[in-house]
C-alpha cells in the first residue's frame, strides 16, 4: 500500500464510503510476506515513495512470476522487473493471469507487469544521454525505471565525445539546459559525464558501462574517470546500473 492509497482509504472513511473495521483490516496487512524463497516488501512504496522492484537475474522464471503476482495481489499497481531474461519473460507471458498486462523489452531486459502508464508527476524532466549506441541497453533500463516511477524522460542517444558537435547542437543543448536532472551513460573512457557536468546547471548522474576494449576492464576505466570528474555536481552509480540511476533521478525530480 502506497501513501496515496492510505490517503484515499482515509478519505473514503471520512466520506462514509468505507467503514472503520474494513479500513483497519486493510491497514493491518503485513509489511512483507514470507514466500520461503522471497519476502516481498509490501510497504516499500509507503516508506520510500517507490514500490518494490524485482531484480530478475538469478531468479527462476517461476520465482519472478510468483513474486510479481504476490505484489500485484497486495495492491501494487505496477511491478518493474529488471535484468529479466527472455526465457523468464516468455514463461511469464505464458503463465500469468489473463487480466495481468505484461510487456517486455528484450533490448534492456526490462519487464513491466500491471499498469503500463503512470502519471508523469515529476516536477521536471529527466534527460538521459549516452556516449554511443552500444550504451542504449543500460540507458533504456534507466529510462523505463524513471518512466514507471512517474517521470517525463527525454532521450539523447549517441552524443559522445568522439563527435562532440552532436551534443552541442541546439536541440540537445536546449534539452540539457532545461533538465531537472541528467543521466550521462558511457563506456570506454567515460568522458561524457564530465562534459555534460560542465554544461548543465542540474545534478548529473554518471553511469559507467562495460562497453569498451580490453583496457576498459569491463567498465572500471569509465568508473574511475567518472569518479575523478573535475565537473561539479556529478555523482556516480555502479557499472551498468541503469536502474539505480533511473531511481535516483526520479527521487531528485520529485523534490
Amino acid at each position: 500500500m502506497e501513501e496515496q492509497d492510505i490517503k484515499s482509504l482515509l478519505e473514503a472513511v471520512k466520506a462514509g464510503n468505507t467503514d472503520i473495521d474494513e479500513a483497519v483490516m486493510q491497514l493491518k496487512q503485513a509489511p512483507f510476506e514470507d514466500m520461503g524463497f522471497a519476502r516481498p516488501d509490501m510497504h516499500r512504496g509507503l516508506r520510500q515513495g517507490a514500490a518494490e522492484v524485482i531484480f530478475g537475474q538469478g531468479k527462476t522464471p517461476q520465482q519472478n512470476l510468483m513474486i510479481a503476482e504476490k505484489l500485484l495481489e497486495k495492491g501494487q499497481k505496477s511491478v518493474l522487473i529488471t535484468r529479466m531474461s527472455k526465457e523468464s519473460a516468455d514463461f511469464f507471458t505464458q503463465n500469468k493471469k489473463a487480466e495481468v498486462a505484461f510487456t517486455y523489452d528484450e533490448y534492456s531486459k526490462v519487464g513491466i507487469a500491471g499498469e503500463q502508464i503512470v502519471d508523469k508527476n515529476g516536477v521536471g524532466k529527466i534527460v538521459i544521454a549516452t556516449g554511443g549506441t552500444s550504451d542504449i541497453p543500460v540507458a533504456e533500463e534507466a529510462a523505463k525505471t524513471a518512466e514507471i516511477m512517474g517521470n517525463k524522460v527525454v532521450r539523447l542517444y549517441d552524443v559522445g565525445v568522439a563527435g562532440i558537435h552532436r551534443l552541442l547542437e541546439k536541440r540537445a543543448m536546449d534539452e540539457i539546459m532545461s533538465a531537472n536532472v541528467i543521466i550521462a551513460i558511457a563506456g570506454m573512457e567515460g568522458a561524457l559525464a564530465s562534459v555534460v557536468g560542465g554544461l548543465a546547471n542540474c545534478p548529473v548522474i554518471a553511469v559507467p558501462t562495460s562497453v569498451g576494449y580490453g583496457a576498459s576492464f569491463g567498465g572500471v576505466s569509465a568508473l574511475l574517470s567518472m569518479l575523478n570528474s573535475c565537473a561539479s555536481g556529478v555523482s556516480v552509480v555502479n557499472i551498468d546500473n541503469g536502474f539505480g540511476a533511473g531511481y535516483l533521478a526520479s527521487m531528485i525530480n520529485k523534490k
